[in-house]
Order: C-alpha cells, then sequence, then structure tokens
C-alpha cells in the first residue's frame, strides 16, 4: 500500500478582536472588528467590508483581504445587514433601503469606535463584492449623512470612504438603463419587491425618486473618491451577458459618468490594459498610506 494523501489544509482565518459587535437592535445589525497586530502608537487605517449575496443571503465571515490587511497595519471591520427578507418583515418601502443604511450606520458607528479601536477616521477603505461593492459605492459617492446637529452621536459621523475596491458591482438600479447596458439583464426588480423585470420597466417613473438616490451611477459628483472596479469578465455595452448581474458592463457603464466628472477610477476587467495596479491590494495600500 502507499503512503496514505497528506491534505495541506490553509491556515485558519484569524478570529476577530470583537465579534458580533451590535451597531443597531436587529440581530442582523452587528460586525466583527480584527485589530491588525502591526498597530503602532498613532491610529491606523480600516478596510471596511461588506459582503455580496444580491441582499438576500450572505454572512460577515471571512472578508477578502483579511490577513494581508493585517499583515500590512490596517485592521479589518466586516458588517452583517438587513437583507431584503428582513426588510420585508419590518415593512421598509423599499426594501434596498434597509440594506444601505445599515452599511451608513455601521460605518457611522465604527467612526464612534475610533479612539477605542485605534483607527484613523479618515482612512476608511470600502471593500465588497456584488451586492456589497454595490452598498460600498453608495457610500464613497453618496453626500454625506452625517448630522452635525444630531444628539445621537452616530448620527454625527461621517458616511464617506476614503477609496474603494469593489468585485462585480452593480452599479445601478434603473430597469432602462441596466437593459441599455446589459441586453438579458433580468436583476434589480427584487430590490422594490417587485414581482418581474417587467413590472420594474412600468413602474419606472414612479420609481426614479428612489432609483436616484440608490444608484451609485447617479451619484457621482466631483470631489468623490477614487474607485476600483474589478470583473472577471469583458465589456461590451448593450450586449448580453451569460451571468448578467456581475457582468463588465456594470463598470463600463459607470466608469463613462467617472470620466465625465472626472473621478479617479481604475477599471480592471479579463483582458484590461495598463491598469495602475494589476495586483488589487496595492491600490489599497496606496490609498491608505497617512
Amino acid at each position: 500500500m502507499g503512503s496514505p494523501l497528506i491534505h495541506a489544509q490553509a491556515p485558519a482565518a484569524p478570529a476577530p478582536t470583537q465579534a458580533n459587535v451590535a451597531y443597531g437592535p436587529h440581530p442582523k445589525q452587528v460586525l466583527d472588528f480584527w485589530k491588525t497586530p502591526k498597530a503602532g502608537k498613532g491610529p491606523v487605517p480600516l478596510m471596511f467590508f461588506v459582503h455580496g449575496g444580491g441582499w438576500m443571503n450572505g454572512d460577515k465571515a471571512n472578508p477578502d483581504f483579511l490577513a494581508k490587511c493585517l499583515e500590512s497595519g490596517i485592521s479589518v471591520v466586516s458588517i452583517n445587514y438587513r437583507l431584503i427578507p428582513d426588510a420585508i418583515a419590518e415593512k421598509v418601502s423599499p426594501p434596498v433601503k434597509a440594506c444601505l443604511d445599515d452599511s451608513a450606520r455601521a460605518l457611522q458607528f465604527v467612526r464612534t469606535k475610533a479612539a477605542e479601536w485605534g483607527l484613523d477616521k479618515n482612512r476608511i477603505a470600502g471593500c465588497g463584492g456584488s451586492a456589497g461593492g454595490f452598498n460600498v459605492l453608495w457610500l464613497a459617492l453618496h453626500d454625506d449623512r452625517a448630522e452635525p446637529g444630531s444628539t445621537d452621536p452616530v448620527a454625527r459621523e461621517s458616511t464617506r470612504l476614503t477609496c474603494v475596491m469593489a468585485f462585480v458591482p452593480q452599479t445601478s438600479l434603473d430597469p432602462k438603463q441596466m437593459r441599455d447596458w446589459i441586453a438579458n439583464n433580468d436583476y434589480g426588480h427584487h430590490a422594490f419587491t417587485l414581482p418581474s423585470y417587467q413590472d420594474f420597466l412600468d413602474k419606472r417613473e414612479s420609481l426614479m425618486p428612489y432609483i436616484k438616490e440608490f444608484s451609485p451611477y447617479e451619484l457621482v459628483s466631483n470631489g468623490d473618491p477614487p474607485l476600483y472596479l474589478f470583473y472577471d469578465s469583458v465589456p461590451a455595452l448593450g450586449q448580453p451577458h451569460k451571468d448578467p448581474p456581475h457582468s463588465a458592463n456594470f463598470g463600463a457603464g459607470l466608469v463613462e459618468k467617472l470620466k465625465t466628472v472626472g473621478v479617479p477610477y481604475e477599471f480592471n476587467y479579463t483582458g484590461a490594459k495598463d491598469v495602475k495596479h494589476p495586483d488589487i491590494f496595492g491600490f489599497l495600500v496606496e490609498q491608505l498610506k497617512p
């Protein structure tokens, strides 16, 4: 008999410094915090991670780049947030509002912990994939939701980010725009509890106030922070895609607006040339330098 196979095991992810820290009353409004062991005397930067899952599922466990961040002197927060089924149960309308509001509230809560956790609240990078990438793009591009005069110390904190790394994110919730970009798109009507994409198109005009409030594309303005968009496909605006919700056309459509306004960005996709940071993590390290 030959010797038994020995399977190499990947190192276990480090346990959070603090786990399931509540930033709100709902069971999903919790986050994990990892403090970098490389923390020096001064405050350190933070990666703020939002998981994907189409706003329907997912969990804060195993955020991307966790080990690399901790080794590089960057602390990490990864959040759970109310998903669309939770929002429907709570009668939040439209339900996607709960997913976005929770991301903002969690970020504001983290800033109230800056002194205790040794964080530089002016060096926070957003990171997420798919719907999580949508959420961090929304935070980065939305006007600051801080309420300086609020009696709530959390609400007084900023919701802005230093930069964003987003992986295969959706960048719009406009049904017509999404179909113009991706001919076979059938994603997004669930954000408004609509039964079909045709209902989404039919109700577009009445939904425009929400679309303008929630779509990253609609929120782009001069002075927004640098964005890194990564897709594992080739952009071809107007063409169908094998995986519409994760099509690089979402990136190409947003990039057209970023160019017009002058927001700094890197657009990395299959076959992309002249990307400044082909090593994606290098972008985050550069942006979070003191």
